[in-house]
């Protein structure tokens, strides 16, 4: 009897001990997953700026490559790059660098073309390696026909990803060879359907013009190869042309977020100020913002300008784009009425976008207390 009344307290102190054996691997297995969340991997993070340039054939474009220690990480980091067109070629300055844990140090890619490199955008992955370690970023270069007229374009940003239904934008530039007159864009294809574009100031006198495309919620997924042309007449009344191009991708996929921005004060002629932009992410992960863009929409005049019939338009006023690195990671807005801004995201004013005045005897009355309604487009993907 006494050995038939022993097997059931044996088997009670064997599961008790199994329990306890179960629990001790259980913590031991918590102190592990909170240990490997506290000694995250060594690890390299990739930034560039700008993401995307534009130039024609034969000429070159720089890009700023920033590399930062993640993870307690050091070493030396070498840097290559794939994906640059036919007849293009890169070379980094310095070639390498060396990090220690928490540093950031920068190097410079210096992208090549020739008269033979093939018009288009491409992809350029920037990669830094160190052994097993590495961590890469991509950028844009589009190539556009050599000119010989009196004036050229290009565009910033060269590519935008955006959602269908959601409006890109682009800022042209013009570089004026003794040409003063105006320039009239138009685009003379590749939009997508249900997609309409418009420039403003659309003539301009100036070196730079906006472009804005409204996609329709409709449109198809996609990428876009939209051609810009430019068209001037110089003083002996011959036109002139310029051609651009700038890609347009459709993804539905794309991580929606909400920009907007308040130009601080009231600007004056000359003056311009900068915005300090709020990025609202809805998404439960942090977001890789690729792409930020402002475009004035329109001018609202004051009430006395418009009783003396005085004149302010979007012409009167210019946009200096972000300038910062990419990708700019924002983490999840939660509060969702709570946002984040490049100033809380530690990226320096001096690369935040700015809205100026510009300065001529026409504006000085018509644009005195006028307000600016602002646009914004934006790309970004899920970490």
């Amino acid at each position: 009897m006494h050995n038939q009344e022993g097997h059931p307290r044996r088997r009670k102190r064997l599961g008790i001990q199994a329990a306890l054996l179960g629990l001790l691997l259980l913590l031991a297995s918590a102190g592990a997953l909170i240990a490997a969340a506290n000694n995250p991997k060594p690890g390299i993070t990739v930034q560039v700026s700008p993401a995307s340039q534009s130039i024609q054939q034969g000429q070159g474009a720089s890009y700023t490559v920033s590399l930062t220690s993640t993870g307690g990480f050091r070493g030396a980091v070498n840097l290559a790059t794939a994906g640059l067109p036919a007849g293009a070629a890169g070379a980094f300055t310095p070639s390498s660098v060396t990090l220690s844990s928490g540093s950031t140090a920068t190097a410079t890619l210096n992208a090549t073309t020739s008269a033979s490199t093939p018009a288009g955008t491409n992809t350029v992955t920037i990669t830094g390696t160190s052994d097993k370690v590495s961590g890469s970023v991509d950028a844009s270069l589009t190539v556009n026909y050599k000119m010989s007229t009196a004036f050229s374009v290009a565009a910033t940003p060269d590519s935008v990803t955006v959602p269908p239904g959601a409006t890109a934008v682009y800022t042209l530039r013009l570089t004026r060879n003794n040409f003063p007159s105006a320039v009239s864009f138009s685009v003379i294809g590749g939009l997508p359907a249900g997609s309409t574009a418009s420039f403003s100031p659309n003539p301009t006198t100036d070196n730079s013009t906006t472009l804005q495309v409204a996609t329709a919620a409709a449109s198809p997924n996609g990428s876009y190869n939209l051609y810009l042309v430019g068209t001037g007449k110089d003083s002996a009344g011959k036109a002139q042309y310029a051609y651009a191009n700038v890609q347009l991708v459709l993804d539905s996929t794309i991580k929606q977020f909400a920009l907007s921005g308040i130009v601080p004060g009231t600007l004056s002629p000359g003056a311009s100020a900068p915005l300090d932009l709020q990025i609202n992410n809805p998404n439960n992960k942090s977001l890789s913002v690729t792409n930020l863009s402002v475009a004035i929409a329109a001018v609202t005049r004051s009430a006395d300008a418009v009783k003396k019939n005085l004149a302010c338009t979007a012409a009167d006023f210019i946009v200096t784009q972000y300038s910062g690195p990419y990708p700019i990671a924002v983490p999840p807005s939660v509060p969702p009425s709570t946002s984040s801004s490049l100033s809380t995201l530690r990226v320096a004013q001096s690369a935040w976008p700015r809205v100026g005045m510009l300065d001529s005897s026409k504006n000085q009355d018509g644009c005195k207390g006028a307000t600016l309604q602002l646009t914004y487009s934006g790309s970004g993907q899920g970490n």
